[in-house]
């Protein structure tokens, strides 16, 4: 399926949430250019429910005051983003909005997929820490699963942990979560 945009000058938040809804098609704004990704494969979105339940069960347990949430779009001051999954005060999670505001934030996720590496390795963990997010996640798929942790430290973010697949990582924040990154890719 095709969509056809008609707009001229800069993009801004507004408009870009004033679009249609597509199913096929993430929209996001970077500065003041709207980048459009292709949905995420079967493997992505996968990965993306199996983390999800993980993190859930886990702040359950811990009685974190937080949401686990796939796909939402995320107000940044430099554009709107859409992770793959974000970590986000219950509170901010209890509105019936169609975008959040980056200090709801605790966790950012990006799972990297062919379609968005460069953007998921190099401009969003960025635009988050611009945002003052306080951790970020970056899921590898291929060609092992791998997940990178990463904590803001004086505007920038600084790695943590590095878990490989086949190897449990135990992580403290923002909620204490065991992770074995080969549990996230089986078919």
């Amino acid at each position: 399926m095709s969509i056809a945009i008609d707009h001229v000058g800069p993009w801004t938040v507004a408009d870009v949430l004033a679009l249609p809804e597509e199913r096929t098609i993430r929209f996001e704004l970077l500065g003041e250019s709207l980048v459009m990704s292709p949905a995420p494969g079967l493997r992505h979105q996968r990965a993306s429910l199996r983390l999800a339940m993980i993190l859930h069960a886990a702040a359950r347990t811990a009685d974190a005051p937080v949401e686990v949430l796939e796909a939402v779009n995320v107000i940044l001051p430099s554009g709107l983003v859409v992770p793959d999954l974000v970590v986000l005060d219950a509170a901010a999670a209890t509105e019936n909005a169609i975008s959040l505001d980056a200090e709801a934030v605790q966790l950012a996720i990006e799972l990297v997929s062919p379609g968005s590496r460069t953007i998921d390795r190099k401009f969003k963990p960025v635009l988050y820490a611009e945002a003052a997010i306080p951790r970020f996640w970056r899921v590898e798929l291929a060609p092992a699963p791998i997940l990178v942790a990463y904590e803001l430290d004086g505007g920038r973010y600084v790695k943590r942990i590095t878990a490989l697949a086949g190897a449990t990582a135990h992580l403290e924040a923002p909620f204490p979560v065991d992770i074995d990154p080969a549990d996230l890719a089986r078919p």
